[in-house]
Formats: structure tokens, C-alpha cells, sequence
């Protein structure tokens, strides 16, 4: 049955509305092979238009109360959620999650945060400050930041853009949103579900694009603030091109994964391997990296090739599928370069390794488990954002927090031990935004804050909650004298 190829269009100040830039891309299936959609790339005019719609809504949406803009939320999510069979369908077909154990459950969280940020708006209470003079009164605010550039990657193509429009709009924020020229579809079906549950002409608006739109919208002079999550080498370029603008930036992570020698191993193995392969590995806070006691690193690594065993790689449709293909060609190719670079630097792949054969397109990859990792290799450098889990020997704590720490990147770590002691140890001296104790690094909650460490290049601000929220506003002073 041939697939009807969809022609999407920006979505600006409560329309949709063709596109005036000449180049079109087209979205390919990781599943299928097949075309799914045509997406513009926008002009410097489409930019301009979809700015000045934000700026035209914003000071008419932060007038409405807390409790109006919460209702909105409230609606978005109720639409989300009576449509989110459909919305995961064309989620999984777009970005290549399993519809069943992926795709769902990540509509689900979309329509979680919007509730979030619905309740949470309401209770952004503000301290009153005492004065030294008796006649004055120190009150605080909290203040929309205006119009921002939101731009987002295509591993989590509804949920991440959520965790900025939700606490960003519940806070009377207005928002241009570029998502991943890779699945722009996921960004145009929650658009339409925003426009239909009642969201305000101009609240929201979204183009389509590469990293040349991109870096339009952030330099744009109407443009306030910048929200970006994805890589740390389009973060760079991102924060160079915003100059002094307000940034809220989530980028790389490296894990690790810390399994200590008093840990409980048949745990440690199954958080370790659902890092690696959930979303096939792409994701942020991934495994990426394991850190293995020398006295527990043979049985530890016979428990992950068996639990590795389970995660069959399949069409993401298939219900017993829990990895799908990768999404796009350049993840994958970094997959193929990391892994041989380890290899000859003396690590064994002990199962998978390469790409499978047999399926539509060439983005299956073979759930994949390599032993032997050198501290020299790609693997424990870079971020490899594929279904890997990477064993690396060490002697000791002092030696898992030498590895763990000589990365330029800092977001989450996980660590399993039995030791409070020792998990505190870690917990103080990780150089990064999170530790998980005793659960994998793809350990997450929507409220909770999450995000990277100083002195890492992987940003500032947190993601999550109220705690997007206060970085989405500014506190605001007022000093009143009441003439006593």
C-alpha cells in the first residue's frame, strides 16, 4: 500500500502557511525506507513573519491569569491524550521507536508535562524581602522573559519540545519553534493538537529547517531568550550566535554507568543494558559507558550479554520488538566509526557489532555489547548515541571517578552499589547534573530537574518541572514605599 506523502507547511501566527524558501527535503522513514513527507527549509522572511506573530501574542497571553493559561494546558493534554494512538503511529514511523513500548509512552509524558506546567504555573510564589527602612516594602515577581527560539532534536520529537513549550507558555512565554529537520511531521501533528485545543493565535509558531534556520531564528533582533537541547556542537554554535540573549541549554552526555564491587550485579546488569538500547541508545543520558570493578567485571559481563539477549531488534511495529532502527544515517555512521576505532585499540565485541541485514532500510543496528575498552578510544571520549554497552576495567573508586571526571561532558551518571557511604562518595564527586544510585542513567521524571554540570559543555539550566519554569522567567524586585 503506498504511503501518501504529506507537504507540510510553517505554522505562523495561528495559520498554516506555505513556505517562501526554495529548498525542500524530504523525510524518509528509518522503518520503512519510504517517503513520508516533504518539509521546507524557511526563508529569512518566514522567520520574520513567525517572530513578529510571537511578538504581536506574547504581552496579550502573560495578561491572561496563571489559571487561564493552565486551562489551555489542560485542554492540550486532554487532545493529546484522545489522540495519542495516532499520534505515536506517526511518531514511530518518523523517528523508528517501538510504537508499543516507546512511542506511547512517550505521547503519554507529552501530555504529562503540559499537566505539569498547568498546576505548577499556579503556585510560582515569590518572596516578600524584609527592608532595614520601615517604610519600605520588598516584593518579588515572577515575569514571562518574552518571545523565544526553541529548537529541538529529533530522539525525542514531541516530548522534548514539550518540556520548553509547556513550562514556557504556562508562564506567558510566546515561542518560535524549530524542531529537527529530521522528523518535523511529530512537530506538525502536536501543532495541530495546540491549535485545535484552543492555544491563542501566535503563542506558538513553527518553522521548518537545518542548522541555517536555525541560527536565523536565534540571531533574530525580536527574539528574547533561547531554548535549545541537542548536541554540544550545535549548542556552540547556538550560544555564539545569541550573544548576550537569556539561554537555557541541555546538551551531550557521556553517562557513565559506575558498577562498583559490592553491586548488585544482576540490577546493575539490566540498567545497564536498558541504557544502552532504549530509543536504540539515542538519547542523552544513555549508557554510553560502563565502569566495572576489576573483581566483579567477568560476571558482570556475562549477566549483560544475557539480559543483551532479550532486546530483539525488529520492525517497530512488531509488538515484541524493544529496539528499532536508528534514526538517520550520520547516528549511525558515528555508531560504525566508534566502534572500529575501539576495536583497534584492543576492546571485543562480544555480541552484535555492525549493522543487520534484511531490513528496509540500512538503520537496523545489532544491539551491541563491546568488552575491553580502552580510555583512549572514541567510546569513553565522545558520546556515541547508539544500542551500545561499553565495558571499561577499573582497580578501584579513586580509578571510577579518575575515568568518570576526564570528560568534557557532564549530565547524568548512574552508580550501583550496596554502600551508602560509598554512593555519597560518588554523589559529591561526580562532575556532573544527576546521579541515578541503583537505577540506569535513562532514569527519568518529568518535575525533577535535569541537566549538566559546570565546567562541562553540556549547558546550564535544568530541564523539568517548575524548575524550566523559573529559567523561562525573570525575578522581578519592587520596592514600595508605604510612607510610614
Amino acid at each position: 500500500m503506498a504511503v501518501t506523502v504529506r507537504t507540510l507547511e510553517n505554522f505562523v501566527g495561528g495559520s498554516w502557511a506555505a513556505s517562501t524558501g526554495e529548498h525542500v527535503r524530504e523525510i524518509v522513514s528509518p522503518a520503512t525506507g519510504e517517503v513520508i513527507a516533504e518539509a521546507p527549509d524557511a526563508s529569512a522572511a518566514d522567520v520574520d513573519r513567525a517572530v513578529a506573530a510571537a511578538r504581536e501574542a506574547q504581552p496579550k497571553w502573560a495578561a491572561l491569569s496563571a489559571w487561564q493559561r493552565g486551562e489551555i494546558c489542560h485542554a492540550i493534554a486532554d487532545l493529546i491524550e484522545e489522540r495519542r494512538e495516532e499520534f505515536a503511529r506517526e511518531l514511530s514511523l518518523e523517528q523508528g521507536k517501538p510504537y508499543l513500548g516507546e512511542a506511547l509512552p512517550d505521547i503519554d509524558e507529552t501530555a504529562e508535562n503540559f499537566r505539569i506546567a498547568a498546576e505548577d504555573v499556579k503556585r510560582m510564589e515569590s518572596a516578600v524581602i524584609p527592608s532595614r527602612d520601615p517604610a519600605k516594602r520588598i516584593l518579588t515577581f515572577r515575569k514571562p522573559n518574552g518571545v523565544y527560539a526553541a529548537i529541538t532534536p529529533w530522539n525525542f520529537p514531541t516530548l522534548i519540545p514539550v518540556e520548553l513549550i509547556a513550562p514556557g507558555i504556562a508562564a506567558g512565554n510566546a515561542i518560535v519553534m524549530k524542531p529537527s529537520e529530521w522528523t518535523p511531521v511529530a512537530m506538525a501533528n502536536f501543532m495541530q493538537i495546540m491549535a485545535d485545543a484552543g492555544l491563542p493565535d501566535g503563542v506558538v509558531n513553527v518553522l521548518y529547517g537545518a542548522g541555517e534556520v536555525g541560527e536565523r531564528l536565534v540571531a533574530h533582533p525580536g527574539v528574547d531568550c533561547v531554548g535549545f537541547v541537542g548536541s554540544h556542537g550545535t549548542a556552540e554554535k547556538i550560544v555564539r550566535a545569541a550573544g548576550l540573549k537569556r539561554t537555557l541549554i541541555e546538551a551531550s552526555g557521556n553517562g557513565p554507568v559506575i558498577v562498583c564491587a559490592d553491586a548488585d550485579l544482576d540490577r546493575a546488569a539490566e540498567g545497564a543494558v536498558f541504557g544502552g538500547f532504549f530509543c536504540a541508545g539515542q538519547v542523552c543520558c544513555a549508557t554510553e559507558r560502563v565502569l566495572v570493578h576489576e573483581a566483579v567485571h567477568d560476571d558482570f559481563l556475562d549477566r549483560v550479554v544475557r539480559v543483551a539477549g532479550e532486546w530483539r531488534l525488529g520492525d517497530p511495529f512488531d509488538e515484541s520488538t524493544r529496539v528499532g532502527p536508528m534514526n538517520n544515517e550520520p547516528t549511525a555512521a558515528k555508531m560504525d566509526a566508534h566502534l572500529e576505532d575501539a576495536v583497534a585499540k584492543g576492546a571485543t565485541v562480544v555480541s552484535g557489532g555492525g549493522r543487520a541485514s534484511g531490513w528496509p532500510t540500512a538503520l537496523y543496528y545489532e544491539p551491541t555489547v563491546v568488552a575491553d575498552v580502552g580510555r583512549d578510544t572514541l567510546i569513553n571520549r565522545d558520546e556515541t548515541f547508539g544500542p551500545i554497552v561499553p565495558l571499561i576495567r577499573v582497580g578501584s573508586d579513586d580509578e571510577a571517578l579518575e575515568v568518570a571526571n576526564d570528560s568534557y561532558l557532564g549530565l547524568q551518571a548512574a552508580v550501583y552499589t550496596s554502600s551508602l557511604q560509598r554512593a555519597f562518595r560518588y554523589l559529591d564527586s561526580l562532575r556532573v547534573g544527576n546521579v541515578v544510585v541503583n537505577d540506569s542513567t535513562d532514569y527519568w521524571e518529568a518535575h525533577e530537574p535535569f541537566g549538566g554540570a559546570a565546567g562541562t559543555r553540556t549547558g546550564w539550566g535544568r530541564i523539568g518541572g517548575r524548575y524550566t519554569m523559573l529559567d523561562m522567567t525573570d525575578l522581578k524586585t519592587v520596592v514600595l514605599d508605604v510612607g510610614l
